[in-house]
């Protein structure tokens, strides 16, 4: 029998800070002294109001620009306009372009093709193959985009729709799941079965596999170790990496003894996932040259990386599986050679015929059973990640995601200028390992910081400076609030209290 095993994921660490914004400044707000901290959250509310301002126009065109292209009330502004198709195709491209660079800013990165494949390859809660409906949606709106702009390892799907993810968690479910271990055992049984007749080698058996989608190497590769060397890649592994077990039924120990116990699944999530995409207009008369040009955009949390076709647009209906039918297949001319053949030697007894017709039917009536046990599993899936799991849609997902940019850039500078004001000069590297260091201790967060997107604001800011041997250090607190200025909120807010 298969033995079982772990299954570990390695993946990147991201530069996403986590914490809130307001839990940020207070916390970094008590490492000072009670003289500087009025001047301090002077200045983080200045940082705050700038950044919004620099960020206003790039969000507003792009809320201008989807509103041409809003499933609900774009088409009737589109109507008002009168474009020709020439300038709506501009414009659906200039809108696409403004979201990816805003998604960039937000550190979410688009799906690769080794991630979809490491999600198609096992399964978590949905036991059903879910595939999209590829003649319902449009193909020239994003494979335009990606070949009018530069974009580092574009998905083999993306001609399709594009699906963005950011932030890993972890998912667990307990359960008797007594179909998926039946199954198992079954499935375990017939390959020893075909090992000790040899027609089947069997599997070389690893304590662990190791799946790494580590980008920030030279190319992703899927890895079989021991557990030397497991224990060596856990002391030696990169700091910014991080290491998740995936337990499945799969790889658990399973017997007839432990066939009606619960079990605790778990599986690595994907905090925020983003999928973008258009249905295909239909064949349109001379009367409506334009087509659908509606833009889809649908707003996930928590989504199982095994489970991730929950999120997938224009989904098929499911149906049983090639392996279903082949199992239903082979029974039934098993079946009925058996019956045929006991019918043909005259010993053919009405009860053994029974238990005949009785064994195929029981066996064809389990794997329906099955298949629609899953297919309710399936449904509950599907709707509970329609209502529990999508956060939002369209206008509502860009105005959180103008919003995450700002605070995430809020959070970076701030972080950046507290480190240089209480440790000193640094160089950008001494700088990154200090904000990293100090997140962890402080706050028990371990993130990629983003040194060099901090320092560009702060430098903006005039805040900060550089000197020849590539140290920065800071101007104090109350410097840095004149370079500033006062800004339009605190202009508003002195005037609303006279």
């Amino acid at each position: 029998m298969a033995q079982p095993r772990k299954d570990i994921l390695e993946i990147d660490r991201e530069s996403v800070i986590v914490i809130s914004k307001s839990k940020l400044i207070d916390g970094l707000t008590n490492l000072i002294g009670p003289d500087e901290r009025s001047e301090f959250k002077i200045l983080c509310r200045r940082v705050e109001s700038t950044i919004r301002a620099w960020y206003n126009l790039q969000f507003e065109d792009l809320n201008q620009l989807y509103s041409l292209f809003d499933p609900v009330h774009g088409r009737r502004k589109l109507d008002q306009l009168q474009p020709s198709p020439a300038k709506v195709d501009n414009m659906e491209q200039r809108f696409l372009k403004i979201l990816f660079q805003v998604m960039e800013k937000s550190n979410f990165q688009i799906l690769n093709d080794a991630e979809v494949e490491l999600a198609q390859a096992g399964q978590y809660l949905v036991n059903m193959p879910i595939a999209v409906d590829k003649t319902k949606l449009d193909k020239k709106l994003l494979t335009t985009f990606f070949k009018e702009n530069k974009v580092d390892e574009v998905p083999s799907y993306a001609d399709q729709y594009i699906i963005f993810r950011r932030g890993i968690g972890i998912d667990k479910t307990t359960d008797y799941f007594i179909m998926p271990k039946l199954d198992l055992l079954i499935e375990r049984t017939w390959n020893w079965t075909l090992q000790k007749l040899g027609l089947q080698k069997p599997p070389n058996q690893q304590p662990a596999h190791v799946h790494s989608l580590s980008r920030k190497r030279s190319q992703v590769q899927t890895l079989m170790e021991d557990s030397a060397q497991n224990e060596k890649n856990d002391s030696g592994a990169d700091a910014n990496e991080l290491r998740f077990e995936r337990i499945r039924i799969q790889n658990m120990d399973i017997s007839f003894n432990n066939l009606f116990t619960q079990n605790t699944v778990q599986e690595p999530t994907f905090d925020r996932m983003i999928v973008v995409y258009r249905r295909a207009s239909k064949p349109h008369h001379i009367l409506d040259p334009l087509g659908d040009r509606s833009i889809h955009i649908r707003h996930f949390r928590n989504i199982p990386l095994a489970d991730m076709e929950l999120v997938l647009p224009e989904k098929k209906n499911p149906g049983l599986t090639p392996m279903d039918w082949v199992k239903l297949s082979i029974s039934a001319v098993l079946g009925l050679v058996a019956l045929f053949g006991s019918t043909e030697s005259g010993k053919g007894d009405v009860w053994v015929l029974i238990a005949i017709l009785g064994g195929i039917i029981g066996y064809i009536a389990k794997i329906y059973f099955t298949f629609q046990a899953n297919l309710v599993l399936y449904q509950n899936l599907i709707t509970q990640s329609l209502y529990d799991k999508q956060l939002d849609s369209g206008r509502g997902t860009l105005l959180h995601l103008c919003d995450d940019v700002i605070q995430q850039e809020v959070k970076e500078v701030i972080m950046a200028y507290f480190v240089l004001m209480s440790q000193g000069k640094a160089t950008d590297q001494e700088l990154d390992r200090r904000c990293e260091q100090l997140m962890s201790e402080k706050f028990g967060e371990k993130c990629d910081f983003d040194v060099e997107d901090a320092l560009v604001k702060l430098e903006k800011l005039e805040i900060v400076t550089k000197d020849a041997n590539g140290k920065y250090s800071h101007q104090p607190l109350r410097k840095a609030n004149e370079a500033i200025g006062e800004t339009t909120d605190e202009l508003v807010e002195r005037r609303s209290k006279r």
